[in-house]
């Protein structure tokens, strides 16, 4: 079982919209994956059908069981049209005491080996955060293997990843003392990307000279985001033929070559 973060510590760069559509597509790739809504807003839960809960408040503050906290989502929410589902999907859903974690809970260790308690039920887990640090952030570096970051190619969100870049560094040193591997950069994905801007390709320009490979291909800023989020479907589902759905299985797809590397 692989656990991938999804992180930046700017809001709105499409955290949640990345990995509602990793997993759905990893399910459609034949994966079991878990989605772990860690933002209190509980978008992640919202855009799969889901009901804000505090799932994750219970899991890690009350100790309750996965089977209290696990929602599976039907295939219908995220199949192909005419499709079928290999794999299958779930969530751990959030609310707004999942802002109050942090507060309760200072084992840093924790979310780790809860994880560590689905290592033969899942293939994948995929954890949407918030933007603002917190203990939580730190249980969640230290339960990931890999991090995945969102960003638009403006000054803001490109300087939120440089935070959370600082922030990884920092964290790996704790790992470090606990025998754990390195927190690789799985990539880095613009968003929101606009072609026709001096501003956004420069920008994109930067980012592929600092970070060479990781820079995966960009996200355009399109109306189908907005009208998938409204409608609680992914891309692929709605408009499949579209030059969105084709962006993100792109995106999809170097996840599951990084999986399998």
């Amino acid at each position: 079982m692989k656990t991938l973060t999804l992180l930046n510590e700017k809001g709105g760069v499409g955290k949640t919209t990345l990995t509602v559509h990793i997993a759905a597509g990893l399910a459609l790739q034949g994966y079991r994956v878990l989605v772990v809504d860690a933002d209190p807003q509980g978008h992640a839960s919202v855009a799969l059908g889901v009901k804000r809960a505090p799932g994750l408040y219970n899991l890690l503050v009350r100790t309750a069981t996965y089977k209290d906290v696990l929602v599976s989502i039907p295939p219908e929410v995220y199949q192909l049209p005419n499709g079928n589902t290999e794999g299958s999907l779930w969530i751990v859903p959030s609310n707004e005491e999942t802002r109050v974690i942090p507060m309760l809970v200072s084992d840093s260790m924790l979310l780790l080996r809860q994880l560590q308690g689905l290592q033969n039920a899942f293939d994948v887990v995929l954890i949407d955060t918030s933007p603002t640090p917190s203990l939580l952030h730190s249980m969640i570096y230290i339960a990931t293997d890999a991090i995945v970051y969102p960003t638009e190619c403006e000054y803001l969100s490109i300087d939120g990843l440089a935070q959370s870049l600082r922030h990884r560094d920092e964290l790996q040193k704790i790992r470090n003392q606990w025998g754990f591997q390195p927190l690789d950069i799985m990539g880095i994905v613009p968003t929101k990307y606009r072609a026709s801007t001096l501003l956004h390709t420069n920008n994109l320009e930067k980012l592929r000279k600092n970070f060479g490979d990781k820079v995966w291909g960009p996200l355009a800023l399109a109306t189908i985001w907005g009208e998938a989020s409204a409608m609680r479907r992914p891309v692929f589902q709605l408009a499949p033929e579209s030059k969105a759905a084709q962006e993100m299985w792109a995106i999809v797809n170097k996840v599951q070559e990084e999986l399998v590397s």
